[in-house]
């Protein structure tokens, strides 16, 4: 998605939330020179964004959300079939029951002791820069291999925009914009009730931001999984 289109949706979440911009944009400042201190020290398996897209491009992909059923949802998928990208959180469900995901999406407030061991273990990491999350950035990042970065923001240098909001929703855009041939969700539940006031607008966002690519009439090959 290109930063024009996603600009004006943006700016509504912004508002919904009560947030101000000047802190994603401040965060995506960190998250890009922590990257670039990987590059300049020649990191061995840093990546750019061609990787990323030739493990996604042509693919049919499973993007696993962290809701409480992804518990119930893997035990009905051939995880063989798939190029599996997780959701932050999702990522601890999977390697406890042995799965390690191609791809995490993260904000990196989910369990970072399991999302790091998925990553040597060869997961590419998309870290994602908020207004949140600049302590987690300068703690996690030079610890990961596989990263790429992104930001809700404007997108730059080393920072990328795919669209998308909440992890979930992200990791749909990212999907879509690195070429999937097929999408495929489990472990969503947009009407959870056991969250915080916070989490269910996020919710509520993610659900819009999905139903938008759904309703995208050259891309109808996204689903949710129902068994």
């Amino acid at each position: 998605m290109k930063f024009d289109e996603w600009e004006p949706i943006y700016k509504l979440i912004l508002e919904d939330m009560h947030w101000d911009r000047i802190y994603d944009e401040a965060a995506a400042r960190t998250l890009s020179k922590l990257l670039e201190t990987k590059a300049r020290k020649k990191i061995p398996d840093l990546i750019d964004i061609e990787f990323l897209r030739k493990a996604i491009h042509g693919k049919d992909i499973l993007v696993c959300g962290k809701a409480p059923c992804l518990k119930d949802d893997i035990k009905k998928i051939d995880f063989k079939n798939y190029v599996v990208i997780a959701a932050d959180g999702a990522t601890s469900v999977l390697i406890n029951n042995g799965i390690i995901p191609n791809v995490i999406v993260t904000d990196l407030d989910g369990n970072m002791d399991d999302e790091a061991r998925a990553n040597s273990l060869g997961a590419i990491m998309v870290v994602h820069a908020h207004g949140d999350n600049m302590d987690a950035l300068g703690e996690e990042i030079p610890r990961l291999k596989k990263v790429i970065g992104t930001t809700q923001s404007v997108p730059f240098s080393n920072i990328y925009n795919f669209g998308g909001f909440s992890d979930g929703d992200r990791s749909v855009f990212l999907a879509k914009e690195m070429g999937a041939k097929s999408i495929t969700l489990i472990g969503f539940d947009f009407k959870d009730e056991n969250v915080t006031p916070v989490k269910k607008k996020k919710l509520l966002w993610a659900e819009k931001l999905i139903n938008m690519i759904l309703g995208e009439d050259e891309f109808d090959m996204i689903r949710y999984y129902n068994g």
